[in-house]
């Protein structure tokens, strides 16, 4: 689960995020495609997709590369970025801790 620690993302924004939302923002926050998380949570795209319009409205980001740049600074993404998964700004390159 990703978590804001360090101020990035206003915690009272974070708190308006339903368990589900928090969920699917895991996946966005590391590249994940709609299709892919809609199939790893067992509910539709389009289900997917209504989730990730309120998560980014909630957030008030534009795009998931501006909801991973303003996850980047939390302990739970930043142990994420040791686990060698692809960054999401990045595509398919291992993070590096760079960002």
């Amino acid at each position: 689960m990703v978590k804001p620690s360090n101020g990035l993302i206003d915690e009272a924004r974070y708190s308006t995020l339903t368990p589900r939302e928090r969920d699917v923002m895991s996946y966005v926050a590391t590249g994940k495609p709609n299709k892919i998380i809609a199939a790893e949570l067992g509910v539709s795209q389009r289900t997917v997709e209504a989730h990730r319009a309120r998560i980014f409205q909630k957030m008030r980001v534009r795009n998931a590369v501006e909801l991973a740049h303003r996850l980047l600074g939390s302990e739970a993404y930043q142990a994420a970025d040791r686990s060698g998964l692809p960054c999401a700004t990045c595509e398919s390159r291992p993070r590096h801790g760079t960002h």
